[in-house]
């Protein structure tokens, strides 16, 4: 059976091991910075791009011959050795790593990896890179020409100076190995309105670390931590019950509509820090304690939107999840603008004080087509002296599921 030789390169040269192994295939794919490397050999040579065909054309190939494919640093580690173990099997392959980007960088800034987050933007979008990147004290992260260090810098700038962080801008640092193992390495540090200052070619891996160390805060945030106003926060045991009931998928986008405090995302953000939250909150009082809650424990998950429901949830990306705390008599639209862009298996859940937001509510989920379900909690906490009972009032919890 013909076989993949998965070739890891590192550097400008093959190594005397690798040149036995090239000469006896009958195809070698490369990317076009690697093709001075085989230009003296007379196998064709498969574009590594688009991929999808490329795959195609080396199962072609495997018909009557072995192949190889030429891949930067470790094929392994954020490389296309997986793509090929998924289509051809590993059985099928061999692979010979050569140092990884990662490690390259690492040796240049002279620092230890085995405690650093890895963490990949190479051909990704995401609606969570501050949350992602900021609650680690260490982050080495995977670059490309469209996510560049620049760009990452300049999202993680907006993010911090919109919550008024000075002092966690203060704290970072940033470094920049560019085209490692190349003639024009070039190795770059300073802070995030620097590097956000500068441009960089698509080969990098951007290094960020926090001489402030991320909040670290289990689930279970008291009133009494979280900064609000005259007491308008949901309370501990209603908060509970709303994240129970909002069942929150680890990675996506959740919508905390008429936010408040922000406790709500606050939990969201500690129990799954990959989604991206967008909390939508119109007084500017509330504004201020959201900006301050992110700053105090590090909630760079949650991104805050000033303005009123439902016209600026146009300009969100579309939820999975959807918490409506808050509709300033607004009820109806704002359901049906969530509704109406929820995902598929995504799920919709309303607090209701009032018997009326209840009742609109119930009538405005089932005319949308949604699974409904309610259930009301009563909370009474008694003193540990064993003083008087204190009774608040009964909250219904309103699913919808779509």
């Amino acid at each position: 059976m013909s076989r993949i030789e998965l070739i890891g390169i590192s550097g400008t040269a093959f190594t005397a091991e690798q040149w036995p192994l090239l000469r006896r295939c009958a195809a070698i794919v490369a990317s076009r910075r690697h093709r001075f490397l085989v230009a003296g050999l007379p196998q064709p040579v498969i574009d590594i791009t688009p991929v999808a065909a490329m795959l195609d054309k080396v199962a072609e190939v495997l018909a009557s011959g072995d192949v190889a494919i030429l891949a930067s640093g470790d094929p392994l580690f954020y490389g296309i050795g997986r793509t090929l173990i998924d289509r051809f099997g590993p059985e099928r392959l061999t692979v010979r790593p050569a140092l990884s980007a990662m490690q390259l960088a690492c040796a240049r800034f002279r620092i230890p990896w085995d405690d650093l987050a890895l963490l990949s933007v190479h051909g990704r979008s995401s609606d969570n890179l501050p949350g992602s990147v900021l609650r680690h004290q260490r982050a080495m992260l995977f670059t490309d020409g469209r996510n560049s260090p620049d760009r990452v810098a300049a999202e993680l700038l907006a993010a911090l100076t919109a919550c008024e962080d000075t002092e966690r801008l203060g704290a970072i640092r940033v470094r920049v190995a560019e085209n490692l193992g190349l003639g024009d390495e070039r190795l770059t540090g300073g802070g995030l309105a620097e590097i956000a200052a500068r441009t960089f070619g698509p080969l990098n891996m951007m290094l960020i670390e926090q001489s402030l160390p991320p909040a670290v805060v289990p689930f279970g945030l008291r009133e009494d931590e979280i900064a609000h106003s005259r007491g308008l926060i949901t309370k501990d045991e209603v908060r509970a019950a709303t994240l129970h009931r909002l069942r929150l998928p680890a990675t996506g986008v959740f919508w905390d509509i008429g936010g408040g405090s922000g406790s709500i995302s606050l939990e969201a953000s500690r129990l799954c820090p990959e989604l991206a939250i967008r909390i939508v909150e119109k007084k500017p009082e509330e504004q201020a304690n959201i900006r301050a809650n992110i700053r105090r424990f590090g909630a760079y998950s949650i991104a805050l939107v000033c303005g009123q429901a439902p016209e600026v949830l146009a300009g969100l990306p579309a939820p999975d999840c959807v918490f409506i705390g808050g509709s300033g008599q607004r009820l109806e639209a704002i359901i049906a603008a969530a509704a109406d862009r929820l995902a598929d298996g995504g799920r919709i859940v309303i607090n209701a004080v009032l018997k009326q937001t209840e009742t609109i509510a119930l009538a405005c989920l089932e005319r949308l087509g949604l699974r409904v379900s309610a259930s009301t909690l009563a909370v009474s906490r008694r003193p540990a002296s064993g003083g008087d009972i204190r009774t608040f009032n009964p909250i219904t919890l309103i699913t919808g599921d779509k």
